[in-house]
């Protein structure tokens, strides 16, 4: 009877062993961070809380912005983390976001989270579309450097610019949104048609164009303003130009799906994101974050980045996407690079 009784507990015992280890909730993450951000916010949430595991799924923003768009009436994903917030408004206007106020909000500031009460997103990190200059090629090649968005529309620089394709890229979108709020549509969509002839190649990433830029490709390439930054600590002989005109930007943000079977995990998830450990990791990666009190200045950047940030109306920016890309891809894709 002893050993029978030994038998039944141990018999007990794994059952439960196996159970806990089966008890993790995996949080499936769309995301179109940067891959090498993805391990350093995993491993902290993890940390924090162990029995919830993160599942990512990443591409470009318009990949992971198609994919949740065709997965609607039934989403794989269980929250959004690291996508830009016009995207993220359009999955709030068809109705595919839970509303959710997470721990931290009011520390937000509100430029940068959904207007609604509770919002049905929240901003973390800034990123903003800035010029970068390779200012040994610009020398060699006897170009001067812009100042303005209207400067790249000279024709000394044809052929010697490259920057996102927005369809793919979400620093190309906030690019081109950017210069339809500034310029108005008409202006916007005349300076783009000049642009378009200098253009050398539209690519399918917002980081390559400057990438490009400093390996000497292209002289100039409209791009993500932190992966200027990370290549000048590399010792790439960049200049970083800040348009007069203003910077487009868009904000990596987060935000729960409606119907998920993991909500409380998720609103966890969401709670880290906005919380002063999460804004601690944000800020190597980013000149601007959703937080300001968190804002670090970094060397560099110019003086003038804060001033020229234009505010974006991201419920707009992403209501008008589609039909802005549609136009785009009518006018301009001949150029864009080989998928």
């Amino acid at each position: 009877m002893t050993n029978a009784w030994k038998t039944l507990a141990a018999a007990v015992f794994s059952f439960g062993v196996v159970s806990s280890v089966f008890a993790n909730t995996e949080l499936t993450v769309y995301t179109a961070m940067e891959n090498e951000q993805l391990a350093g916010y995993k491993k902290a949430f993890e940390a924090k809380y162990p029995d919830i595991e993160i599942k990512w799924v990443r591409d470009s923003t318009g990949i992971i912005t198609a994919k949740l768009l065709a997965e609607k009436d039934n989403p794989r994903a269980d929250v959004i983390w690291g996508l830009y917030a016009s995207s993220v408004a359009l999955m709030g206007k068809e109705g595919m976001l839970e509303a959710y106020a997470p721990a931290g909000l009011d520390k937000v500031d509100s430029k940068f989270r959904d207007t609604r009460n509770p919002p049905l997103w929240v901003g973390n990190g800034v990123e903003a579309t800035a010029i970068c200059v390779n200012a040994a090629e610009a020398k060699k090649q006897n170009l001067p450097i812009p100042t303005s968005w209207e400067d790249l529309t000279k024709p000394v620089y044809k052929g010697k610019i490259v920057m996102p394709n927005p369809a793919s890229s979400g620093t190309g979108y906030s690019a081109v949104n950017a210069w339809l709020q500034i310029m108005g549509e008409d202006k916007g969509w005349a300076f783009m048609d000049k642009l378009h002839v200098n253009i050398g190649q539209y690519t399918h990433s917002g980081s390559k164009p400057c990438t490009q830029a400093a390996m000497g490709e292209y002289p100039i390439g409209i791009s993500l303003d932190f992966r200027a930054v990370t290549l000048k600590r590399q010792g790439a002989p960049l200049e970083i130009v800040l348009p007069t005109e203003g910077l487009g930007l868009d904000i990596n943000s987060v935000a729960l799906i409606k119907g998920s079977k993991n909500l409380d995990a998720a609103k966890k998830l969401e709670d880290f994101a906005v919380s002063d450990q999460a804004f601690l990791l944000y800020q190597p990666n980013a000149a601007a974050l959703a937080r300001p009190e968190f804002n670090v200045k970094l060397k560099e950047m110019p003086d003038a980045y804060y001033d020229r940030l234009i505010t974006v109306d991201f419920d707009k920016a992403g209501a008008q996407r589609a039909a802005v890309l549609e136009k785009w891809r009518a006018r301009y894709d001949g150029k864009s690079e080989q998928k």
